[in-house]
Parts: structure tokens; C-alpha cells; sequence
């Protein structure tokens, strides 16, 4: 039996398992630093597999690392598990039906990506122990990816130390290596406190939280012509004071989130916002409190890395639909006004296109007008970043590190929709979720049976820090920001 061959048997033998503890982390939503439920279940399925899991790694109670085999290379799979706050629905619906209100629901599809992490590492397991391979297997829970961060908490705290390639899975409705980086940023709460008084009788008396966050963001609105133009810098007031406009508002919290191609014009640019806030709070004679929550770097995708997971994607294959998939799929474009591929997309496969044979080139393009991709877009290195950001950048940061997607909803279904939540548990998602678990153990072992592959990537990323040591965005003094359990 062919090593791909292998790989997909250990996987679709540990399908059943895989898809239940999927749909069970869709049963069960939970937020950033809350996953018990999803941590305590794969930690269960981890151990019986016979992985040794050490759990509440980086003082995070839901991060967890699970190792099998010993010495290198070592390999890492990264796994995630947390859902988006109010997003629930109803599965398998057309139409937004909620099952509780403002509960949260699995918007990004981390139930897949954590099953599928956890089945790539056990069928790369299993290919070991038959085969006598050398080195480590590493399955690394972690929590809080969306607005939490939890990777680079871990990636500060030396989780990562003495990894050698690490790869990831993320669901999506393309089958596509990353092609490029991503944006860093920093997520930081502005507390401004002065003093209550009437505001009317005697306003002199008082000194206004509010009126010196407004002043900090107007100073941030002029900031926005004199930084670069890819920066972002997004606002949102937690805590006006109060609602009684008849009384100087003592307090004001107002929570930023920075966003820039590099980590260190990130970090200038916080710089720059801390003497607005600083001045605000000069100005209003009130004292101003600055909390780092989270931040997180931008991403060094490694081609090395990258090329391997393609060409595994193609190996192994697209899943084959149904005629039933097909017409749900349809029918789930329709809801959110699908009538073809968007000009964006168009314009993506018609450059893609100029990369490949007429006839693939052909394929490429009608794949988007269909409604599930059903095929694997070419892999373009690319040092353009997305709109996003992803605490994988912190892994890539540590060791060469890059991740792929799967066609796990139908085609142009939006990011962090109802729709998504609603795909989340039907055999579309199930397919795609396998297949990026198949994509992950091949990936691992190539890695495990090719230290030349593994030296490459290595110099790789040495080559794109350009001989600078990793500097975590988050100060050593702030922790992840878990709630109490409830």
C-alpha cells in the first residue's frame, strides 16, 4: 500500500470518530478561552489514541499539547476549537433561525478544523508505528484564535520551542494553500477616569472620562493621514459612563485594535496612539489607564512548506459530490444573493489561469461558477497581505509554519456568517473536513521521512527573519485574558 494510499484509509477508518467530535464542538459553541467542553473531548480521544497531553500549557486552562513518538523532526498540527459570540443557528436551514439569541455558534468552522487536526495527527500516528517512522507527532490545542490570540500567548510562553515545520488546516469554501501574509496587530483598552459632578449645578467640579476619549479619538482621526496607508485602526466605545446627560461622565472605556502589514509599524503606531490618549487625558485633567489585551504578528508563510501541502492537495484529490450536494449548495448560494462568481473571484481565477495549461486553466474558471469548488487553486507565492489577521503568524514567527484550506460550505458563502454555522454539520462540511485531515498526516509524514525537506524549510525562515530572534507582540506581564469558569 502507497504511503498516500495509507494515509486516506487511517483517515476515512477514523471518520466516524472524526465527524462525531466535530459535531459535537458545533453542538456545544464556545467563545475564546472557554472551550472546555471541545478541550476536554479531543484531550479524551487524544489520550486513548495513546498521545502524552499536557493541559493548561501557557497558563491558558483550554491550550493543551499532545506528543507521540520521540526526537526529530518534530512535527506540529495546529488545532483550534473556539466559536464566535452570537452567532447560532439553526442547521441545515435557508434562512437565519436562531436556537438561542446572543448565544455563540461555529461562524469560522473551527469544530472542523479542530477534528480535522486531530484525525491528520492520529492517521500520521498510525502511519508511524506501521512503518518504524523517526520523530515526534505534536497535536497543539489552541483556544481563543478569534479576538483572543491564544497562539501567541502560547508561541511567548516557548510552546512552540523545538518545533520543526508546524502546519494547519482551516475550512473555507476553496481548496487553496495561503498564498500570502497577513496583517499584525494589537487589540489595547483605553480606561479614562475623572470626577462626577452635576452638569448643571456645578460642571466646573467635574472632569470627563468621556469627553477625553472623545478627544483621544479625534486625535487618532488625524493620526490616520500621517500613517501608512495599509494601516488600519478600528474603535469601539465599552463604557460611556453612564446614561443620565445630566451628570459629567466620570468614566470611559474605549477599546482599539491596530492593524499593519508589519509587526513593528504596528507597534510604532501604538506608540503614536498612546500620546493621543496620554494628551487626551492631559487635556481633561483625568488619568488614563492603557490595557494590552492581545496582539499578534504578521504571517511568514513558507513556500517550502507551502509547495508540500499543495501538492498533497492534489494528490490525494478533491471529495466528489453528489447530486443532492450540489443542489443544497445551490440553494444556500441563493441566500446570500449568489448569481454567478463575483468579479473578485473571476479576477482571481483568470489570473490563476495564466499560471496553467488551456485545459486546466478552463477548469479553474467554471469552478467558480459552480456551486462548490471542486478544484485545487495553483499555489502562487504571494507577499501581499490579507485583510485579516491570524495568531498562526506567531507560530511562523517560531518555525517555519504555513496552512491551507479545504471547500467546506458552498462557494461564496461569507466569513463568519449564519450560513457557515448552518453548513456545519452536513456531509459537505464532513468531506471537506476529512480531506483537509488526509492533506495534514501526508504533509507530516513527507516532513518526518525527508530531513532534506525539513533543512529547506528551516533555512527558509531563517532567510525571512533575516537573522532577528522572534519578539512577541505581547508583553511578558500580560496573561490571556480567561474568564473565570462558569
Amino acid at each position: 500500500m502507497s504511503k498516500k494510499d495509507f494515509i486516506v484509509k487511517a483517515v476515512q477508518d477514523y471518520a466516524p470518530t472524526a465527524i462525531k467530535l466535530s459535531d459535537y464542538m458545533w453542538d456545544y459553541p464556545e467563545v475564546a478561552y472557554t472551550e472546555y467542553k471541545a478541550c476536554e473531548a479531543l484531550v479524551e480521544e487524544l489520550k486513548k489514541q495513546g498521545f502524552e497531553v499536557e493541559v493548561g500549557v501557557a497558563d491558558i486552562p483550554t491550550a493543551f499539547v499532545a506528543k507521540w513518538g520521540s526526537g526529530h523532526p518534530v512535527v506540529g498540527i495546529l488545532a483550534e476549537y473556539d466559536a464566535l459570540e452570537a452567532l447560532n443557528q439553526k442547521e441545515n436551514e435557508f434562512e437565519k433561525i436562531e436556537t438561542a439569541h446572543g448565544e455563540p455558534g461555529q461562524g469560522c468552522g473551527h469544530h472542523m478544523l479542530g477534528a480535522a487536526s486531530l484525525a491528520g495527527a492520529v492517521a500520521a500516528k498510525e502511519y508511524m508505528q506501521a512503518n518504524g517512522t523517526k520523530g515526534t507527532i505534536i497535536c497543539y490545542g489552541c483556544p481563543a484564535e478569534e479576538g483572543g490570540s491564544g497562539k501567541t500567548f502560547m508561541a511567548r510562553d516557548g510552546v512552540f520551542d523545538g518545533c520543526d515545520i508546524a502546519i494547519g488546516f482551516h475550512p473555507s469554501d476553496l481548496n487553496i494553500v495561503t498564498p500570502g501574509s497577513s496583517l499584525a496587530n494589537v487589540k489595547v483598552k483605553y480606561s479614562f477616569d475623572g470626577r462626577a459632578a452635576h452638569a448643571a449645578g456645578d460642571p466646573e467640579k467635574g472632569r470627563s472620562g468621556l469627553d477625553a476619549a472623545e478627544l483621544m479619538n479625534m486625535g487618532v482621526q488625524f493620526l490616520r493621514e500621517h500613517v501608512i496607508q495599509e494601516a488600519r485602526i478600528h474603535y469601539a466605545f465599552t463604557d460611556t459612563g453612564g446614561e443620565a446627560p445630566n451628570v459629567v461622565q466620570a468614566h470611559c472605556d474605549v477599546l482599539y485594535m491596530i492593524r499593519a502589514p508589519k509587526i513593528e509599524q504596528v507597534m510604532d503606531i501604538y506608540r503614536r496612539v498612546n500620546l493621543i490618549a496620554n494628551g487626551a487625558a492631559m487635556m481633561t485633567e483625568t488619568t488614563c489607564t492603557i490595557t494590552f489585551i492581545k496582539g499578534c504578528s504578521n504571517l511568514l508563510n513558507n513556500t517550502v512548506v507551502g509547495k508540500a501541502l499543495h501538492d498533497n492537495l492534489v494528490k490525494i484529490g478533491v471529495p466528489e459530490y453528489t447530486a443532492e450536494e450540489l443542489e443544497y449548495a445551490k440553494k444556500m448560494n441563493n441566500t446570500v444573493g449568489n448569481t454567478g462568481p463575483s468579479e473578485v473571484e473571476m479576477n482571481m481565477a483568470k489570473k490563476y489561469a495564466k499560471t496553467m495549461p488551456e485545459a486546466e486553466a478552463k477548469a479553474l474558471v467554471e469552478s467558480f461558477e459552480k456551486p462548490i469548488n471542486d478544484v485545487v487553486m495553483p499555489f502562487i507565492v504571494s507577499d501581499i497581505a490579507s485583510a485579516g489577521s491570524t495568531d498562526v503568524s506567531d507560530v511562523s514567527m517560531v518555525c517555519p509554519c504555513t496552512y491551507f484550506y479545504t471547500a467546506c460550505w458552498s462557494q461564496g458563502t461569507p466569513g463568519h456568517s449564519w450560513q457557515i454555522v448552518s453548513q456545519g454539520k452536513g456531509s459537505i462540511a464532513h468531506k471537506g473536513m476529512l480531506y483537509g485531515a488526509e492533506v495534514l498526516a501526508l504533509t507530516a509524514i513527507d516532513f518526518m521521512e525527508d530531513p532534506a525537506l525539513v533543512e529547506a524549510a528551516k533555512a527558509e525562515y531563517l532567510d525571512a527573519m533575516g537573522g532577528k530572534p522572534y519578539v512577541c507582540p505581547i508583553p511578558k506581564d500580560v496573561k490571556a485574558p480567561v474568564p473565570p469558569r462558569a
